[in-house]
């Protein structure tokens, strides 16, 4: 049987990691959690594991609403981690997590395009499953320690949250990470909405 916690990464892997997600410029306000985070929020946002599981044990009902999965550019503060030029397109997909029947999680993931049919090939086909299922289910995936940020209407993934019907002018944490799968990257960022509040810690 496969393990559902993604493999460690390598020293080498961790410090690159580590090194591209809080030293480049347009990355700098993305950080490893640290004391100051909301209390109710951080086992949610410092939890290694799978965030699909974590949901599932505190509701009846876990449901994926996908809102695009296509080629996109990706945002400034995540192409640097994927290797990538600002101009360059990548494949992107947005989804909304909901525990019983409410909006929970704003997850958004990218990844190179030429990946989607390499190492990534699941991703093109993921649908309405939740990516999770897939990452902490294949063994050969590797996971980078968690960043955390705050996050406004400035940042265009809070934006992308209300429009996708998230009614809110509080800021949202967020937390993100880096799955290597044989040497390829995938970003995962998790948006955590109002609504998690109503979710045991």
């Amino acid at each position: 049987m496969r393990s559902m916690a993604c493999a460690r990464l390598s020293c080498a892997q961790v410090k690159s990691c580590v090194r591209s997600m809080s030293l480049h410029p347009a990355g700098a306000a993305w950080h490893a959690p640290a004391l100051f985070m909301p209390s109710a929020l951080r086992g949610w946002l410092t939890d290694p594991h799978s965030l699909t599981s974590r949901i599932r044990a505190r509701c009846r009902a876990f449901s994926v609403r996908p809102l695009r999965q296509c080629a996109a550019r990706g945002e400034r503060d995540e192409v640097p981690l994927l290797g990538v030029p600002p101009t360059q397109q990548v494949r992107v997909r947005d989804v909304l997590l909901y525990a019983d029947g409410v909006p929970v999680v704003f997850a958004h993931s990218v990844v190179r395009l030429h990946d989607v049919t390499g190492a990534w090939h699941m991703f093109a086909g993921v649908g309405v499953r939740p990516l999770g299922e897939l990452l902490f289910a294949d063994a050969r995936i590797a996971r980078s320690p968690l960043s955390v940020r705050r996050l406004d209407d400035r940042h265009p993934l809070y934006r992308r949250a209300r429009a996708a019907g998230i009614v809110t002018d509080a800021p949202l944490w967020a937390r993100r990470s880096l799955f290597l799968r044989a040497g390829r990257p995938l970003l995962v960022t998790e948006v955590f909405l109002p609504a998690i509040a109503g979710l045991a810690p």
